[in-house]
């Protein structure tokens, strides 16, 4: 039988008998997977949920902190931001993550930071194959647990006492929110004056 398929590109086509005539024909390979062109690209949001979300449980780390109270307040009011005190730099490739922590009294701080680093790194390269160059992790302050929970009820008392008797915790929220605008824009435009060179690809 000769060969009708000799010296032909056949690589994208299917060979089969037809029916019909029982000749061999060649089919369009509908399975043949074809790549689609576009980017996949992570907000910073994204990656700071992730961050905050891996280091949640992390035995002897308190807190992230977006200034200690405000962080627990925020927490109080059931807002679930777990980005509050993580900064990121996100690239196509690449992570550079700066945390501001509160450590409990008493333990290893470097072996706590390095489990965060490790922890944040293995997290964010299972999520989005983007890989942690840089973990930055600020302590900026330690607390018993006792301090820590005696900060938290302080907190939420005031809390309390401002929502139900006046208006004003909305309005410090609202505030809140404003400077928290503010400082990222304050930070952005320090950023660009510095010139500074991106950390990640």
């Amino acid at each position: 039988m000769v060969n009708n398929f000799e010296n032909k590109d056949v690589r994208d086509k299917t060979v089969g008998v037809n029916p019909v005539d029982g000749n061999y024909e060649t089919f369009a390979d509908t399975n043949k997977v074809t790549e689609i062109k576009g980017e996949l690209t992570y907000a910073d949001k994204v990656i700071q949920k992730i961050v905050g979300t891996a280091v949640d449980q992390i035995d002897g780390l308190l807190t992230v902190d977006g200034g200690f109270f405000s962080n627990i307040a925020e927490k109080l009011v059931n807002t679930e931001n777990v980005t509050s005190g993580i900064e990121t730099e996100v690239g196509k490739k690449q992570v550079a993550v700066d945390m501001d922590v509160v450590i409990e009294y008493g333990r290893d701080i470097p072996k706590i930071a390095e489990r965060i680093k490790q922890v944040i790194h293995d997290e964010v390269a299972h999520m989005t194959h983007l890989e942690v160059i840089e973990v930055n992790v600020n302590v900026v302050d330690i607390k018993s647990k006792d301090e820590y929970q005696e900060d938290s009820e302080t907190v939420q008392d005031k809390v309390t006492s401002a929502a139900k008797t006046t208006g004003r915790f909305a309005a410090k929220q609202t505030d809140k929110a404003k400077e928290a605008v503010s400082r990222g824009t304050n930070t952005a435009q320090e950023k660009i004056e510095e010139k500074q060179e991106p950390r990640v690809e």
